[in-house]
């Protein structure tokens, strides 16, 4: 698997691009910002994005949804429940940010257990409701992209619109404490880590 990281936006989440090895298809996760830079890795790398997954709807992993689909093509993902976060300003809470920033709508709705297969790179949806409503992380072979779901030392936030502690414990304990401890975990924010080591501090 090729994947690559970049830190993004004023609040620095990790935007990842990740291909099959020796593929050009790629999918990008979170372009929360500086579509540029992202725009001048795909063609460093010579990679083409199928989709941008956004791993929930808030504005900073969402923000550079329209350029990078306008240059690229690519077609947005996002679970179904944080859909209207797209173009909800107060939802996806740009408003705050005094920016008022919407992108297109969604081109395909996820939900738990969808199934993607990007040049034979298989991505499973898992639906990790919590920090929103629409939260998912992407597993990818022996990796898991837990967006604001798990992160190094810490899960997301819960006290914003939507979130919920006990719900995202739950999703946290069902669907991502039962992977294997081996398993690398690439967050949102911050840096990566191991279900192993998560269980540990859980």
């Amino acid at each position: 698997m090729q994947l690559y990281t970049l830190v993004v936006g004023d609040l620095r989440v990790n935007c990842y691009i990740i291909a099959q090895e020796n593929a050009s298809e790629c999918v990008i996760i979170d372009p929360g910002e500086d579509g540029e830079r992202i725009l001048r890795l795909l063609k460093e790398k010579e990679l083409d994005p199928v989709y941008i997954i956004n791993t929930h709807g808030h504005i900073d992993h969402i923000g550079a949804n329209s350029f990078i689909a306008r240059q690229t093509g690519a077609k947005i993902l996002i679970h179904q429940n944080d859909e209207r976060m797209l173009h909800d300003p107060i939802s996806n809470l740009s408003s705050f940010l005094g920016n008022h920033k919407i992108t297109p709508q969604a081109d395909r709705i996820l939900k738990d257990g969808d199934v993607l297969d990007v040049s034979g790179m298989i991505i499973e949806i898992l639906h990790t409701p919590g920090h929103t409503k629409g939260g998912i992380c992407l597993k990818i072979c022996n990796c898991v992209f837990t967006g604001d779901t798990l992160f190094a030392g810490g899960i997301g936030r819960t006290d914003l619109p939507d979130g919920s502690y006990k719900t995202l414990m739950e999703s946290i304990n069902k669907k991502l404490m039962v992977l294997d401890d081996e398993t690398i975990i690439y967050p949102g924010h911050g840096e990566s880590s191991t279900i192993g080591r998560e269980r540990m501090w859980k």
